[in-house]
């Protein structure tokens, strides 16, 4: 027997054990099944332990429906050592929109111990958190590709950083693609896409994408768009070309309720009991069924509720 044939043997051979391992639930590549913790159990358990490492999840949602603060939240919780749901990094958030909300960040900062009441006070005070968070403004698609292609690889390639937030993807290319510009949209955006599919892929880490909404005109919209199990009258920006680059969509939105409308206990559990309900749902995901979940937006951060 040859080099090449003992060779291809031992290809053959890595791969079969590799496919019986994963037949078996017994997968030695933790990464495929390991999860970057919200910060709050509901919404872990909600989300199947988290958000995934590998793969682009989009964050949709009307203005003030708590896009950012799920974000920051995020940007916090991925700087706990493994053992508390985190990826001991720091996080780098490209801002597109608006200034990045530094003040919101030291007050959940300070209310980690609140928040994060599983984790020892000995283990949050050796977490530098406002150290790890890297703060990038594109102005417009170049700059945000140039942010992409060139600036954020070198945090990840140092180890600096295992979360990329940007906030938001529709801004840009809204503002930079008109109507009659629709083929060039759609072909940046592919591009767009891959390169951030790419970058998660290649150095395990999440990305998370905030979407803006648009009105659902016609009702074939929705349809078209498999919009999960809420009725919604707003679809998500940037059309199917985006979409398509997503491994899931979380839309989110707020409710006419207070929390104490529907989980009268909460009165006893918080100081916030007046607090918005606010609804997070999974549009699709490949590990997820369809389904939705209630949370408030606190001073301590994002908590969700589970129904009774």
């Amino acid at each position: 027997m040859d080099w090449d044939q003992l060779d291809l043997n031992r290809k053959v051979t890595a791969a079969i054990k590799r496919a019986l391992h994963i037949y078996q639930g017994t997968c030695p590549f933790p990464t495929q099944n390991q999860r970057l913790s919200l910060g709050c159990p509901v919404l872990n358990s909600f989300l199947k332990g988290g958000i995934p490492l590998m793969g682009v999840t989009e964050l949709s949602g009307e203005s003030a429906a708590g896009k950012t603060q799920l974000s920051m939240q995020l940007c916090l919780s991925v700087q706990y050592p493994c053992k508390y749901g985190g990826l001991e990094g720091g996080a780098v958030y490209v801002c597109t929109e608006d200034a990045f909300p530094n003040k919101r960040l030291q007050q959940l900062i300070s209310q980690q111990h609140k928040l994060r009441s599983d984790v020892p006070s000995n283990v949050l005070k050796k977490i530098n958190f406002g150290d790890s968070i890297f703060i990038e403004h594109a102005a417009d698609v170049e700059a945000l590709d140039e942010c992409i292609a060139k600036r954020i690889p070198i945090l990840l390639l140092r180890g600096l950083v295992r979360l990329v937030v940007i906030d938001s993807i529709a801004a840009l290319f809204r503002c930079e693609f008109e109507a009659k510009s629709s083929f060039a949209k759609a072909k940046h955006l592919q591009k767009f896409g891959g390169a951030l599919v790419s970058l998660s892929n290649r150095y395990v880490v999440p990305i998370l994408c905030i979407n803006q909404v648009t009105d659902a005109i016609d009702p074939s919209d929705s349809a078209q768009n498999n919009f999960g199990l809420l009725d919604k009258k707003v679809m998500p920006s940037l059309g199917m070309v985006w979409s398509n680059q997503l491994l899931m969509r979380l839309m989110i939105s707020r409710t006419p309720f207070k929390l104490q409308d529907k989980f009268p206990k909460a009165v006893d559990q918080t100081l916030q009991s007046g607090s918005i309900l606010r609804i997070i749902e999974v549009v699709f995901a490949p590990h997820l069924p369809q389904s939705f979940c209630y949370y408030t937006v606190e001073q301590e951060g994002v908590r969700g509720w589970k129904v009774d």
